[in-house]
Parts: C-alpha cells; sequence; structure tokens
C-alpha cells in the first residue's frame, strides 16, 4: 500500500477545493462519502486506483491482510484490483473523500 502524506492538515484549515483540484490534476474524480457509526463496506474491489482522505471521524482501513487507521487529512492510495473493507470505527458521524482514477 501506498500512503501519501499531506503533512500536518488540520481539520479547520483542510481545504476541500484545493484537494479536489489536486485529484483532478492527477486524474483522479472526488466525492464526499458520509458514513453513520458502525457503517462497513466489506471486501470491495475496482477496477480502477482510488483515493480516500478521511475528514471527520475515525475510519479502519483493511487491505493486503493489513489494518491502517488513516489520520484526517492523510491520502491512502488504494491500489486497482486490490480487495479492501472500510469501516467507520468511531463512535460518530465519519465523513470522507475517494476519488477513482480515470481511464484516460
Amino acid at each position: 500500500m501506498k500512503t501519501v502524506s499531506m503533512g500536518k492538515v488540520q481539520k479547520d484549515a483542510l481545504s476541500l477545493a484545493q484537494v479536489e483540484q489536486d485529484w483532478h490534476s492527477q486524474g483522479f474524480s472526488c466525492g464526499l462519502w458520509v458514513d453513520p457509526p458502525g457503517q462497513v463496506w466489506e471486501d470491495y474491489v475496482h477496477s480502477m486506483d482510488e483515493l480516500l482522505m478521511v475528514l471527520e471521524g475515525e475510519l479502519e482501513l483493511e487491505m493486503q491482510g493489513r489494518i491502517f487507521r488513516p489520520n484526517q487529512g492523510e491520502e491512502v492510495l488504494i491500489p486497482a484490483e486490490v480487495r479492501h473493507t472500510v469501516r467507520n470505527v468511531g463512535g460518530t458521524t465519519a465523513r470522507w473523500l475517494y476519488g477513482y482514477k480515470s481511464s484516460g
């Protein structure tokens, strides 16, 4: 797994427009996902690379036999064809960005 840190990005300082622009310049879409406490997205596989970034709450990401808990503002790359599970393990609503690499 490749993890790209955006430095010490605080939630309040995180510019969603900047993230969206950055992801688009890399060929990724950018959307917001909101999950209630306890939500689990189990064993997903996509045919293209996916980026994920936690904005609020606590997510747990499982892939390739490892469990990760990305910090708020940390960008995580999920490679194409890698089975992964995302869980909201916090006691609050989780808000996170996701994007898929375009094929063009």
